[in-house]
């Protein structure tokens, strides 16, 4: 299901006793036209999100979300131009110098999904180890999409599972849906309850495609450096209003 329904709507369709979600992903669009509404460059408006990144991280930890999977950089983003792109990875930088030590000291675990290989060998290093100091953290799982896409994720587990069934780990007759997620990215965290994406487009643009089977969509004309704790909630609120059905019809659904 795709939202866009009013706040006032949202508000009045919730169902205290519903669950919110375990594992929220949010796409984190908008930043550059953002800036540009303010009559700066698009780089501006990277730095401002960070704020938003900070105020998402804090409502998911007091929330009780258990797993926060955010989409910082994809693998086609290289694409763009040079000089944006050496913010995004200045960025990067940043907060794994900066606000590491912050997410330990609240608990919260840190990893970061994607193909790294392709960063230089001094980010790797400061990858892992922020990885190793947060691993025993258990308040929130802060996911980091860090040049990732959707399918380099599913083939990269499809080449992980072959070669485990060429060296006689895996049977091939018990591969399943089950044992190929084992190989994705998010294996060994909850499913995927819901995908945000602010900025106003609708589209999950390559980013957890295996992971969003049954996950609910939520698409917010909210640019990346306004969305708050006020918006997250209202995102969540409409999650805890909807009825999920994994494929069952309302009645099964509805059934004590």
């Amino acid at each position: 299901m795709l939202s866009k329904r009013s706040k006032t709507a949202q508000t009045a369709a919730v169902q205290p006793d519903v669950a919110g979600p375990r594992h929220v992903a949010i796409i984190m669009d908008g930043n550059g036209r953002w800036a540009q509404k303010k009559g700066k460059i698009r780089t501006f408006g990277h730095k401002a999100g960070v704020e938003s990144v900070r105020s998402v991280v804090r409502f998911a930890r007091e929330s009780g979300i258990e797993s926060l999977t955010l989409f910082a950089f994809s693998s086609e983003n290289w694409k763009r131009p040079e000089e944006e792109v050496s913010v995004l990875m200045e960025l990067f930088n940043f907060v794994l110098n900066n606000e590491v030590k912050r997410l330990h000291k609240n608990d919260v675990r840190l990893k970061v999904i994607g193909d790294t290989s392709a960063f230089d060998e001094k980010l790797r290093t400061k990858i892992q180890k922020a990885e190793t100091l947060t691993e025993q953290n258990s308040a929130l799982v802060l996911n980091i999409a860090a040049n990732y896409g959707g399918r380099w994720d599913i083939t990269h587990a499809a080449k992980l599972m072959a070669q485990d069934v060429l060296d006689g780990k895996q049977s091939l007759d018990e591969v399943d849906e089950t044992q190929f997620g084992q190989y994705i990215c998010t294996a060994g965290l909850p499913e995927l309850d819901l995908l945000i994406r602010t900025g106003g487009e609708s589209r999950i643009s390559n980013f957890l495609l295996w992971q969003c089977a049954y996950a609910e969509l939520y698409f917010t004309d909210t640019l990346w450096p306004d969305f708050n704790e006020s918006v997250f909630q209202t995102a969540v609120d409409d999650f805890k209003a909807r009825q999920r059905r994994f494929g069952l019809t309302g009645e099964q659904v509805s059934v004590p």
